[in-house]
């Protein structure tokens, strides 16, 4: 019986190896369909994209950062360079900014890998409770040319439900 069991395993192995990789190429093909909003060529020589992304705060779902990045195609790793821009799409609350890391540090609230060689970009939120500001800085986890390259945008949250009068205001 184990004879046949293993001749009935070497005899459907292509086939398995073969469901295996479309498995595999299809979420691959797939993952990058998710949040993407554009993506620009920077020309018909090069390989390299602008790429747009949608991220919506995880804890904060009226916060949506766009993210632009460079993806290079036939490259091991994408360049560091990225912007970020993030703004109130809908409304906040202040029992969700009650829900949020309040320290100094903030919290990582997206994380991408941009190669195989352990670099990517991070998106961590920072509350600024003297300005009632929430700041969004992407930054990249590996130096490139002496640099770690990083962004900066904030969301003020004068206006929602979410705002309190500062303790320092005169």
């Amino acid at each position: 019986m184990l004879s046949q069991l293993r001749f009935t395993f070497a005899k459907d192995a292509p086939k398995t190896a073969s469901l295996l990789l479309a498995t595999l190429v299809g979420s691959v093909l797939l993952s990058g369909c998710g949040d993407d909003v554009g993506k620009v060529s920077l020309g018909l020589f090069t390989t390299k994209d602008v790429i747009i992304d949608a991220k919506h705060d995880p804890k904060i779902p009226g916060v949506t950062c766009h993210i632009s990045r460079i993806e290079a195609n036939l490259d091991l790793a994408d360049p560091s360079d990225m912007s970020i821009s993030c703004r109130q799409t809908g409304p906040i609350s202040h029992a969700e900014l009650a829900d949020i890391d309040m320290s100094k540090n903030g919290e990582v609230v997206f994380k991408e890998s941009l190669s195989i060689l352990f670099k990517s970009l991070k998106v961590r939120r920072i509350f600024d409770a003297e300005n009632q500001t929430l700041l969004y800085l992407s930054y990249s986890t590996k130096e490139t040319n002496g640099s770690h390259k990083h962004a900066l945008s904030t969301v003020p949250l004068y206006g929602t439900a979410a705002w309190q009068k500062p303790l320092t205001a005169k």
